[in-house]
Parts: structure tokens; sequence; C-alpha cells
């Protein structure tokens, strides 16, 4: 089955809503949260009101809990939910990354949900705005680490640990907590759980200070013999030895795609920003010459674009993988990998080329590289994901390469 490149209309319909709604939406408010740092962004009530309506309509999938449940249609070249909201997240993180990650009801941690929660629990759990709750004191990147425990008590699971850097975690109405269900039984163990966040026992401990998107809240939160009921726990019960890590890594599928889409919305904000500022010096740019051929700016500006269209080429074949129900576990590391890599570099030299319009507040340039370097840090780090296309090429599970 080969991938078209050429963008569907209805997905050129998707792009076109977004980028419009960044534009007028978040651009002119981008500065403004990121000098108000923990200051929720009411305009993004009306953005959220937008995307709902929107999905109602089933015309677009966003990032949230239905997003990854398109409708059954043609078998052949599917472009559907997964395509739809990575296409999406490009535009509105051109606009404002750290305001994409505090859209409510968009959360990563309703991605989670929809990848692995039943029908039943859908239904029953609503409309909830979900946070993902992975990383602990302990660890950062091993996920296979967790330490959290949910002890099954009559028709609870009790939960007991502590949670840090969960991103939208103090605004967020529910939280996907990973917790083990057995230390002894190791990653088999490990399962999610929804969670309230405001529910006994659950307490928002501190919010961080960061590099950067300032407009997204990243909450610590502590978990003391919170009782949840034992439906809330998405997926199977069962400690499947054999299965190891694989079920709950699977939601990394789907969310490690649309963290690609952030890098590659964020690295194409920059671009076009450096190629305003290189034409207006009177820089000329050229696809008919050589690089070698060019000025020195001209050269590294094309360098630079061609390494955002590889990262934006692996992101596409990733969610359309996803879409054709093919497995894109090494796909979408490699595009998060590629995306999140070229994002920071590309913002970086945006900074560097444009000299003191891009290290002042003049222009944005300086925030999309604060910003950007979290994509390469969340949903796995430049190293894990090289760790897992490893995997993925030579057969090898994680015990046997680490």
């Amino acid at each position: 089955m080969a991938i078209n490149l050429e963008m569907p209309k209805k997905l050129q319909a998707v792009i076109d809503m977004a980028h419009d709604g960044a534009a007028e939406m978040l651009r002119p408010i981008s500065r403004k949260y990121d000098l108000s740092e923990h200051a929720y962004p009411i305009e993004l009530d009306t953005l959220a009101d937008l995307f709902e309506g929107m999905s109602e309509a089933n015309t677009i999938s966003f990032a949230g809990a239905e997003a990854f449940r398109g409708a059954d249609g043609p078998k052949e070249n599917v472009n559907g939910a997964n395509m739809s909201a990575l296409v999406n997240a490009i535009e509105i993180s051109w606009g404002d990354v750290a305001l994409l990650l505090s859209v409510p009801y968009q959360g990563l941690g309703n991605a989670a949900i929809s990848s692995v929660a039943t029908e039943e629990q859908l239904e029953r759990l609503g409309k909830v705005w979900a946070a993902m709750a992975i990383t602990e004191p302990g660890f950062g990147s091993d996920s296979a680490a967790v330490t959290t425990t949910a002890k099954l008590d009559g028709d609870e699971y009790v939960i007991n640990g502590e949670k840090i850097y969960v991103t939208a975690g103090s605004r967020a109405s529910h939280i996907v907590v990973w917790a083990t269900l057995d230390k002894t039984k190791g990653r088999a163990a490990i399962k999610s759980f929804i969670v309230p966040r405001e529910h006994p026992g659950v307490t928002v401990e501190r919010l961080e200070h960061k590099l950067g998107i300032k407009a997204s809240d990243t909450a610590a939160i502590r978990f003391d013999n919170a009782r949840i009921p034992k439906e809330n726990l998405l997926g199977s019960p069962e400690i499947q030895v054999d299965k190891g890590f694989a079920g709950v890594m699977e939601t990394f599928d789907n969310t490690r795609p649309i963290v690609a889409a952030m890098a590659v919305g964020v690295a194409r904000a920059s671009l076009e920003q450096l190629r305003k500022i290189l034409t207006d010096a009177g820089v000329e740019i050229s696809y008919d010459k050589p690089a070698h051929a060019q000025s020195a700016p001209a050269a590294e500006f094309l360098r630079m674009e061609a390494e955002w269209e590889a990262g934006y080429l692996l992101t596409l074949r990733s969610a359309w993988q996803a879409d054709n129900k093919i497995p894109n576990s090494k796909e979408a590391s490699m595009g998060k990998a590629k995306a999140a890599r070229v994002a920071s570099d590309v913002t970086l030299k945006a900074v560097e080329m444009a000299g003191t319009t891009g290290y002042s507040e003049e222009t944005l340039l300086e925030k999309w590289a604060r910003d950007s370097k979290i994509l390469d840090i969340f949903e796995g780090t430049q190293q894990i994901q090289q760790l897992v296309v490893a995997r993925r090429l030579l057969g090898l599970s994680s015990a046997q390469l680490k």
C-alpha cells in the first residue's frame, strides 16, 4: 500500500481552519501568556468550544478522547482521525505550542483514554479533560520504572505515589495515572487508571517554573490512598507477563505523532519568520541554484528547510499508518525523534541568524526556541526514541537492548 502525499480536500479544510484560528486567536496572545506563567488563558475557552462543535459535526478530529476512534470507511489509503488530529496540531502549534497544550479537553491523557478505554468507559466517563501522569521523582524516560502502586481493595483500587511534570495537571478534570498492580511482576503489571483531579487523596503539590511552554501549567501531584472504582482501570486488569509492557506502551503510538506534529509546527513558524528577516535584509534564497553557489545564510536556510521536510514527512507517515491499521511504533518514534531534533536545531539557529532581532522579544523567535526544547524531552527523549527504533529494526526486546 503506497502512501499518497497529496493532501485530501477534507484535510485541507482542517488545515485552513486551524491555521486561521492560530493566526487570529493564538498569535496575538502568545507573548502575553509567555510573560504570565501559570495564568489560565481564558481565550482558550472559545477555541475549545469551536473544536467541540466541529468534532460533534464529525468533520474534524482533534487530540481529544474521540480523535483516534474514526468511523469505519474505505480500507484503502485511509486519511482519517489520526491524520486529522496531526495536521490540526501542526497548525495550532504554528500559532503557539504552549497554548495548544492548554486547550481544554485536548490533553495527551485524552489520547491515552482513546487508545485504551473500552466503549463502556468512554460512555460512563463522559466529557473529560485528561492529563497524563507517568514521570516520578525517581525516574524520567524509563516508563517501566513506575513505583506508584494501585492495590485492589474490594471494588476499588487504592493508589499511592507521586507524579511530576504533569502537563495540564492543575487544570484538567481527570488524570491518567500509570501505576503498578504488583512490583514483583515487573513491566507487565503496569496499568493506567483514570482518576478525577478533585478527588479525596489527590493533591496538586506545586506548579513548575519552566524554560518554555509557560502558558501550559506543569504540576507535581501526590496520590495518598486515593480510592477509585475498579472500573477506572483502562484496558484489561489481567497481568500478562508474556505480553509484557506492550499494552500500556501502545498509547505512545498515538501520542508521539502528535508531539512530533507540535515540533513540525513550531519549526515551520521559525523558518517563515527567518525567511522574512533574511529577505528584508536583501538575502536571496533560490531553489534554482545549488546551495554552494549561494550566500552562507541562504545555504543554511535551505539546509534547515530540507531537514524540516524530512521531519514533516516522517510524522505524516506515522499518522497515516495508524489510520490504515498498520503497526507504527517504529515510525512514530522515528517521526518524533527527527521532528523534535529538527525543531530544536531550527529554532535555535533562527535566533542566531536573526541576531539581536532573534534574541530580543521583538519577535517570537526566542520564545519558539525555548518552547521547542521540551518537544525533544517529553513523550520519550531523543535517546529513548532511538532505542525504540533500534529494537524494532533488530527485533530485540527492551531487556535485550537497553
